[in-house]
């Protein structure tokens, strides 16, 4: 297996562990977004993409300090945040956006080549994610790459004064891939049995929101 398909190979299995956070270093962060701290990301793939992992016969690792997360919830990887702006749009979860840098990353094993899926950053805004990482020394970037259903998410806050730092929660948004992936993917793979309105992953973040000054 050529490195280009390996680089693909990685970066389609991965981006579905990887969407929330993933983004382009060259979107600029708003200048009233405050700052993130203290923070995780876990993502929880679907029995779809499961089944999926398994017709190809890969294996997901967690490359530390990431974890692999396995119990009722389903398989997943939980992700410390290195750093992360954003504004979690506490009055109207919709309109939340924000970019960060996530530690460790992933290893994704199949019968025909191996992807390690690491520095992985990103931004999300307008409801989409998009991406950039490194899949086995290669920088890999993906415009678009998911749609965030943050309405059907569920927003849960501390409880402190106004303008203080303030512990912020979003559980289980659902994640779809965009036609974009879904070209990636068949190009590599096949036609899979997914569309764009399957959810792939239900992702799930906590940290401590600090707001601009």
């Amino acid at each position: 297996m050529s490195t280009n398909r390996r680089t693909v190979l990685g970066a389609a299995l991965a981006a579905p562990l990887l969407a929330q956070f993933m983004g382009t270093t060259s979107a600029a962060a708003d200048e009233k977004w405050g700052t993130i701290s203290e923070g995780w990301v876990e993502v929880r793939w679907t029995e779809q993409v499961q089944a999926e992992l398994n017709r190809l016969g890969a294996v997901v690792e967690a490359v530390a300090p990431a974890e692999l997360v396995k119990d009722g919830g389903g398989p997943g990887v939980r992700f410390p945040v290195r750093s992360g702006t954003g504004d979690p749009s506490l009055k109207s979860l919709p309109e939340a956006a924000g970019d960060g840098v996530l530690d460790g990353g992933i290893t994704v094993r199949t019968p025909t080549g191996t992807a390690q899926v690491v520095h992985v950053q990103g931004i999300l805004k307008d409801g989409l994610a998009s991406g950039k990482c490194v899949v086995n020394g290669v920088d890999v970037s993906h415009r678009s790459a998911f749609r965030c259903v943050l309405s059907e998410g569920l927003l849960t806050t501390g409880n402190t004064p106004v303008g203080q730092p303030l512990k912020v929660r979003i559980n289980k948004v659902p994640l779809h891939p965009t036609p974009e992936v879904l070209e990636v993917y068949t190009a590599t793979f096949g036609t899979p049995a997914i569309t764009a309105d399957t959810v792939l992953a239900h992702v799930t973040a906590e940290g401590v929101y600090t707001p601009p000054k």
